[in-house]
């Protein structure tokens, strides 16, 4: 897991409450941890009227800018499609992206598959056989595994996609709400790392004893050796393999939970011969993973736990959580709903002047203070420090027009 301590770099972000916007955006800097909806575009397949609705229900409750909304259009419903259909498609995707997009949303269940690789790896890196692999054998890595960028356009040239997929408009619609409800909810689930019989897809299961401790006092964890989890309403982590998961319906699923099953074909969500991925979905969680061909049980080619733990725990959403913690994402599909954010950073004006803010912090460090009379800098540290530990962190400080211009750094 050295892979894992390598990340533990912190930054601060903020989402902004509507009631203390206007007074604080410009005069308070609180650099972000994750993408913002000016960062993801939408991509619409128009021969597809589902596509069509999920893609203006998200542009809508997301406040996607109209320039992000990205059209094209072919048959739709095929669970795969060629190279040379996803060429073409690209292309136009490609030429209507604005430069500044960091990631895409897609607005369909199928296809889910390119050839040998996935739909949502295919939208990041090109289509490219690197990433499928040979006789069951590894592939090409990612730049974007375990990285601290905020910007993997911009840093690494990929941006990582997202399907909201669904079997219909009315799960999609729980979906996406479920996402947005989690924005800032600090939610107090618990993690669940499941050890099953089924021994070769319980690989992951060597770094569950470590992630525990990595976490305690941070998270609940929870690793247990049973077939599956039953009659909890805490779970926001469940990580498990088996080719299906039973039981699902007697669970409850805090909004933005992130949820997958290692196994052969989860990833094929309309077809496959073992739980789809969308189950996950159906069940209440908010994210999901799973491979579209055979990857044979290398880990490389599944989500760490630990690492999408940390990075949703700095305040990333779900889709760079879970990005962030696959190896080899070139044969696996991410689902969900990529901008739930449960751990982004709460400010709010409590009375004139003064200001609370809501962090989480996976580590004990301290947050400083810099101040500056002009937006330009320079900013300089005020004596003031404030020791934040483990978990979740209530600061309270004062601030008014009078004192010029303040930003929070760690």
């Amino acid at each position: 897991m050295q892979a894992l301590i390598a990340i533990l770099i912190v930054v601060l972000s903020v989402a902004w409450p509507a009631t203390a916007q206007a007074q604080t955006q410009k005069r308070i800097e609180l650099p972000r941890t994750s993408l913002t909806p000016d960062d993801v575009a939408v991509v619409i397949n128009d021969s597809d009227p589902l596509s069509r609705r999920v893609g203006d229900y998200y542009q809508k409750m997301r406040h996607i800018p109209q320039a992000n909304m990205i059209h094209v259009r072919f048959e739709p419903g095929r669970s795969s499609i060629s190279k040379e259909d996803f060429l073409e498609i690209k292309k136009r995707i490609d030429r209507n992206t604005p430069a500044h997009v960091q990631a895409y949303a897609v607005a369909w269940t199928a296809p889910y598959r390119v050839d040998c690789m996935s739909l949502t790896s295919a939208l990041a890196f090109g289509f490219d056989e690197r990433y499928c692999s040979i006789r069951c054998g590894p592939t090409a890595p990612s730049a974007y595994y375990s990285s601290t960028t905020l910007y993997p356009a911009r840093d690494q040239g990929l941006r990582p996609a997202m399907m909201l997929a669904g079997i219909n408009f009315e799960q999609i619609r729980e979906l996406i709400d479920r996402g947005i409800s989690s924005d800032r909810s600090f939610p107090q689930g618990r993690a669940y790392l499941m050890i099953t019989p089924d021994k070769m897809r319980s690989v992951r299961s060597a770094q569950f004893e470590q992630t525990a401790k990595l976490f305690a006092g941070v998270f609940p964890v929870e690793i247990l050796e049973v077939d599956a989890l039953s009659d909890r309403h805490d779970v926001f982590f469940y990580f498990t393999g088996a080719e299906s998961v039973p039981l699902l319906d007697t669970l409850d699923f805090l909004p933005g939970a992130l949820a997958d099953h290692l196994t052969s074909s989860g990833g094929q969500l309309t077809d496959s011969n073992q739980m789809s991925s969308l189950r996950w979905l159906e069940a209440g969680a908010t994210a999901s993973y799973g491979t579209v061909v055979e990857p044979c049980n290398h880990v490389q080619k599944f989500p760490v736990p630990g690492i999408a733990m940390f990075h949703y725990a700095l305040g990333a959403s779900a889709i760079e959580a879970y990005w962030k913690s696959v190896a080899w994402p070139g044969e696996g599909v991410f689902v969900g709903e990529p901008l739930a954010q449960p751990f982004a950073p709460q400010l709010r004006e409590i009375e004139t002047g003064r200001y609370e803010l809501q962090i989480f912090s996976p580590r004990e460090t301290r947050l400083r203070m810099e101040r500056s009379r002009s937006a330009a800098g320079p900013f300089k540290p005020l004596a003031r420090q404030t020791l934040l530990h483990r978990g979740v962190n209530i600061v309270r400080f004062r601030f008014t027009e009078a004192d010029g211009y303040l930003r929070l750094r760690w």
